[in-house]
């Protein structure tokens, strides 16, 4: 690899490259649903604010699955609550696959009349009532919903576990990188699935692009089962229950926290949910594909460059007496990137505003969560990410369920136009929580060493 930046990559542990090849793999079916299901929707006739509810359903699973998640990790340990996460979402993707194959309505019909009338003291249940009970567990959004779900409980464990394995095998030099580097693995296997889920559904069916994902989900919980040793036994012999309120509520934390739940409000909740739909209204268009294929491409550069950022971003902040500066830097390149996509007239433009939004969002996380490993003890960390996911999960599920219908109330360029701020808020909480902890708006390493010790 003479002539080329390697960023610290030629010194991961083999445990992380197991992780990241998991994480990439699992990724696939958290793609594969963004370019589909909103066009999709008025198929199926299902209305924008339901649409929003799916591809969020996760996400507000995940509020009450993260705290879980990362006790479990602190108690238990990595390995087993990694590979069942990585399972329980290999199962998840199939549930889209059921969404779009349920029997067609003359075979429910048929069915339905055969069933037995029921009475249940004053509740008789016929014909009618049937209908309604089968047609609700057929509809194709009670599977969506349900495989979203399921996607929240095995991604909260997935979530949880990469990250603390990255702390446990890192120290203060190498970090931000070993971070940046697990993120980028959990995130590159999203654009493959954004890719699949735009290129193959154009080409071989919708079936075909969530099946191909599947396999791919499933085959990340046996990478892992092989490849992932355990790195987090802190406390054996502790038995005691997991509460979905089990977490950390530190101020760095919750500052973490805060940042996350801004750069995913608009991120993921904004651009994401809304993409396809602006392709169609504006007519853009790539290499002749529809709007799904197109957004699959762009939503797939995007994240690459994130993906790249990630591994730039955390290996700087290595370099550096304080990581702060270069969060505060990413912060305004996604600042730029959205004022960018506010005015968005060509493909240029637009691939303009996703490399700028792309790299924002990821050159912020694997500084991000470095920070947080900083001024987090190790006995801790589980719970400390558990927190930040639910910060998070809470901005990532509420985007779609407001950008959809305010995307049809007012128009795509003042929602783009509002998530441009977003950044500039996050920047301020960063500053704030960082000064509170450590007593300065810039801590350098040893500064932050003391405030990990002194929690």
């Amino acid at each position: 690899m003479d002539g080329f930046p390697t960023f610290g990559a030629e010194r991961l542990p083999t445990v992380l490259l197991a992780v990241i090849a998991s994480t990439f793999f699992v990724g696939f079916g958290g793609g594969v649903v963004f370019p589909i299901l909103p066009n999709l929707g008025a198929v199926l006739g299902i209305s924008a604010f339901t649409v929003g509810v799916i591809l969020s359903a996760n996400r507000w699973v995940r509020l009450v699955a993260n705290a879980p998640a990362g006790a479990l990790v602190d108690r238990y340990g990595t390995r087993k609550p990694f590979i069942y996460g990585l399972l329980i979402e290999g199962v998840a993707t199939f549930g889209y696959v059921a969404a779009l194959v349920m029997l067609p309505a003359d075979s429910l019909g048929s069915i339905v009349t055969a069933l037995p009338t029921v009475a249940l003291g004053p509740l008789v249940v016929g014909t009618d009532e049937w209908t309604v009970l089968a047609g609700i567990a057929v509809a194709s959004e009670t599977w969506f919903i349900l495989a979203r779900v399921l996607w929240g409980v095995g991604s909260a464990a997935v979530f949880a576990t990469a990250y603390t394995i990255a702390a446990d095998v890192s120290d203060g030099g190498t970090r931000g990188t070993n971070m940046g580097v697990v993120r980028g693995g959990i995130t590159m296997g999203f654009p493959a699935g954004l890719v699949l889920g735009g290129v193959v559904s154009s080409l071989a069916g919708n079936v075909a692009a969530f099946v191909v994902a599947a396999a791919f989900a499933l085959a990340a919980s046996v990478v892992a089962h092989r490849l992932v040793p355990e790195t987090h036994v802190t406390s054996v012999g502790e038995r005691t229950s997991v509460k979905p309120w089990d977490i950390d509520t530190s101020a760095p934390a919750v500052t973490v926290g805060l940042v996350n739940f801004g750069l995913m409000l608009a991120y993921v909740g904004a651009l994401f949910a809304t993409l396809v739909l602006f392709l169609a209204a504006n007519e853009i268009s790539l290499l002749g594909l529809d709007a799904q294929g197109t957004s699959g491409l762009f939503m797939a550069g995007t994240v690459v460059s994130a993906a790249v950022f990630m591994l730039v971003g955390g290996r700087v902040s290595d370099t550096r007496d304080s990581r702060t500066p270069v969060l505060l830097g990413f912060l305004v390149v996604s600042f730029v990137g959205f004022l960018l996509l506010a005015r968005v007239g060509s493909v240029i433009d637009l691939g303009l505003a996703c490399v700028f939004i792309g790299a924002g969002q990821g050159g912020t996380s694997g500084p991000m969560m470095a920070l947080l490993a900083d001024l987090t003890p190790d006995e801790r960390m589980g719970r400390a990410t558990g927190t930040n996911n639910v910060f998070g999960d809470v901005g990532g599920g509420l985007g779609p369920m407001v950008s959809l219908p305010l995307v049809e109330a007012v128009g795509f360029a003042p929602i783009y136009a509002a998530c441009a701020a977003i950044p500039l808020v996050a920047g301020v909480a960063l500053l704030v929580g960082v000064r509170r902890e450590t007593g300065s708006f810039v801590p350098g390493r040893a500064a932050t060493d003391a405030a990990a010790a002194e929690a």
